[in-house]
């Protein structure tokens, strides 16, 4: 059994943490904000560079569309490996993987900053966005690992807290940045700025992250990896090319994306009853209470949560003037509600449950209806002013979304599966986020054209439909929440407990 002391000498030097005699992690709170920058600094990565484009486009001599891959390839490759990184952490171990895809990529950072062209940044970018991919997972699961109880929801709120704010706070930081690094090679420095950052969260991790014993050497499910790779590719490259005419040109790859899906459920099937080890176990999705709801409202809340964000960009910028940090800064409202709310809604979940997801999910819908109805009534001199209170209100309610549920989704997974269930529910925020950053910008230039460049109406149409998913998340939560109302006041016999699937949990 393993001491309670700090630590234990590490091959090369240092200390490696051991767990105390309760099973946790001595160093676990510090080890947590380790992994909280770098999933700070992959998920910011997915919107940063967008205020970037234009100026990387003139200074590389490129095309529109060539730099669209910039954003777009990241995300796409980041969404590609979730799960398939998760299933390794699991099998060779978290720390392993978070450290050498950390490494990789504040590497890929440099190169990105130095890419003396458009092909070497892409392939730059690319190669990141797996580095990326390969690190989510691993937040999620080393919090199963190191955090029990009332504690694993507190740092489920601050990692999803973490999740809200990076996705809210990238314009503002890439406004920041431009405007700090100003010069035709000004755009660089978003690249750079990692390399410094992720290196102190290397060389941390490396003291602080919990090492564990390796657990039987398994196959990796290659035809599921294979199965769900190909749907989720078919799913997300159309979406990821829609400025470009990818969803008019590959439509018919929507078609091909749930075939492969469908194949992908049907194997893994297959592979639990053979008493194999699939690549996302199906139990997680039958049998693990909370998981299946709380992918699916994760992934709901993604298409309008993400969608409004360049929807914003685009009024503000190009039907307002602002400058990339000014439009930035005018939805900072959002950004400060969220990080507010998500700290407070970690420490209340385990008491009020769904619950709190339900009136978050209330509150954006009434923060973003406010915003939308503003925009198009008040005066665009003062419409970033007059917005700030119906903002605040939807941040407000998405910090009680996001964290609360990613610790109702995750709190019930067996630690042995903790990375491919982490991974998987990042799949589905990606993909969410990919249809939301296609159809409602793509609804803002319809509404455009055909009105005689009313931006008012446009922006207020676009966000107007980024609450219908929304709406749609809360129908869902509020069926969960009187679904664990009913399941608490019936009697639960001992024999139909979990504990197949949770066997080997630890």
């Amino acid at each position: 059994m393993l001491s309670g002391q700090a630590g234990t000498p590490a091959r090369g030097g240092g200390t490696v943490p051991t767990q105390a005699e309760d099973g946790t992690d001595p160093r676990r709170w510090k080890a947590l904000w380790v992994t909280l920058v770098a999933g700070f600094m992959s998920l910011l990565d997915v919107t940063i560079v967008a205020v970037a484009l234009p100026s990387m486009q003139r200074d590389l001599h490129t095309t529109a569309p060539a730099i669209q891959w910039v954003v777009s390839g990241y995300a796409l490759a980041f969404a590609l490996v979730l799960v398939t990184a998760g299933r390794v952490g699991d099998a060779v171990g978290r720390r392993r993987v978070f450290l050498v895809a950390l490494a990789a990529f504040v590497l890929c950072s440099a190169a990105a900053g130095a890419a003396p062209s458009i092909t070497w940044l892409v392939a730059a970018r690319l190669a990141q966005g797996v580095a990326a991919g390969c690190l989510a997972p691993q937040n999620s699961a080393l919090i199963q690992q190191m955090f029990r109880g009332a504690e694993r929801g507190r740092a489920f709120g601050l990692f999803g807290a973490t999740v809200g704010i990076s996705s809210a706070v990238g314009p503002v930081v890439g406004g920041l940045i431009l405007a700090l690094a100003d010069g035709p090679q000004g755009w660089r420095w978003i690249f750079y700025v990692n390399v410094p950052v992720g290196a102190v969260a290397l060389l941390l991790g490396i003291r602080l992250l919990p090492r564990t014993a390796p657990g039987r050497r398994e196959r990796l499910d290659v035809v599921g990896v294979a199965l769900l790779g190909c749907g989720v590719l078919a799913l997300m490259l159309p979406l990821v090319l829609a400025e470009s005419g990818g969803v008019r040109r590959l439509w018919w790859l929507f078609l091909v994306g749930p075939a492969f899906l469908w194949a992908f459920a049907h194997w893994e099937q297959r592979v639990a009853a053979r008493e194999g080890r699939p690549l996302l176990d199906p139990r997680l999705l039958t049998t693990t209470r909370g998981y299946a709801a709380g992918a699916a409202i994760a992934t709901l809340y993604f298409v309008g949560f993400s969608g409004v964000w360049l929807v914003f960009a685009l009024y503000y910028q190009n039907g307002l003037d602002y400058s990339p940090l000014r439009s930035g800064l005018a939805v900072t409202p959002f950004a400060l509600g969220s990080a507010l709310a998500a700290a407070l809604a970690g420490r209340l979940v385990d008491r009020l449950g769904r619950v709190l997801t339900v009136c978050g999910l209330a509150a954006v819908a009434l923060g973003l209806g406010g915003t939308a109805l503003i925009l198009r009534l008040a005066p665009t001199g003062l419409a970033a002013w007059i917005t700030v209170p119906a903002l605040f209100l939807g941040g407000l309610g998405s910090g009680c979304v996001i964290s609360p549920n990613v610790t109702m989704t995750l709190r019930d997974v067996p630690v042995r599966m903790a990375g491919a269930a982490g991974g998987a529910l990042q799949t589905g925020q990606r993909l969410g986020g990919s249809i939301g950053t296609a159809a409602l910008p793509g609804l803002f230039y319809l509404v455009l054209a055909s009105g005689h460049h009313d931006y008012r109406t446009a922006v207020a149409t676009a966000v107007g439909l980024g609450i219908v998913p929304v709406a749609c998340a809360l129908a869902l939560a509020v069926h969960d929440w009187h679904r664990d109302h009913r399941a608490r006041k019936e009697p639960c016999p001992p024999e139909v407990s979990h504990s197949h699937l949770h066997a080997g949990q630890g």
